[in-house]
């Protein structure tokens, strides 16, 4: 698949009218996450490939992510069992809810090594667990999980925070990608582990 930066800017959209009040992040360690520095390889895909797991970021208004598949489910445990859901019309067969995503912006490495989408969301329009500090995906968690840029067995995070509206995926080329796609950030939260766009004119949430 090609892709253009020059069309992945960035995109801003109103924010929805009902926007639920932000509860305050709970810090899994108690502190300011930092980047860490681990070298442990990626650990190998777990599963065969399915489409129900397979995400992809063809720009701003199209792009696909990991999320619960079940109503209530905190992030940590639905990474054995989430599901895809889609921009509408871009081809998976759970559409995000109306007023989800409100804001979202691609990149891509001048190398071609990966493509990444940062942005803001309306909790509220999905039913998260309430409290949810959130938690990652990547390659072993759901089974077969797989992002279309680098295919089957190629590195890619995907972090989703409801406390913080906020959610990120970076999809690398190759597999066992640790500079690009480290895995082992998951606690680290979206602007550490996916330095992007979080700020979309009155929406935000960095």
């Amino acid at each position: 698949m090609h892709f253009n930066p020059a069309k992945y800017d960035h995109l801003e959209v109103t924010p929805t009218t009902a926007q639920k009040p932000r509860l305050s992040r709970k810090r899994r360690d108690g502190g300011t996450p930092t980047k860490r520095q681990n070298d442990q390889p990626t650990p190998e895909p777990t599963g065969a490939s399915s489409t129900s797991t397979t995400v992809y970021i063809s720009g701003p208004n199209e792009f696909a992510l990991l999320l619960p598949g079940n109503d209530g489910e905190l992030i940590s445990d639905a990474e054995d069992d989430g599901v895809v859901f889609c921009t509408s019309g871009s081809g998976c067969a759970n559409p995000f809810p109306t007023g989800f995503i409100t804001g979202s912006a691609v990149e891509e490495a001048a190398d071609g090594s990966y493509i990444q989408i940062t942005g803001c969301m309306d909790s509220s329009q999905f039913p998260f667990a309430q409290g949810d500090d959130g938690g990652q995906f990547d390659v072993r968690f759901p089974n077969g999980a797989q992002c279309t840029f680098g295919g089957f067995g190629a590195s890619f995070i995907e972090q989703v925070e409801p406390d913080a509206d906020r959610f990120c995926m970076r999809c690398c080329k190759n597999a066992d990608d640790q500079e690009n796609c480290n895995s082992h950030q998951d606690r680290a939260g979206c602007p550490v582990a996916i330095p992007g766009t979080y700020e979309f004119g009155e929406v935000g949430c960095s």
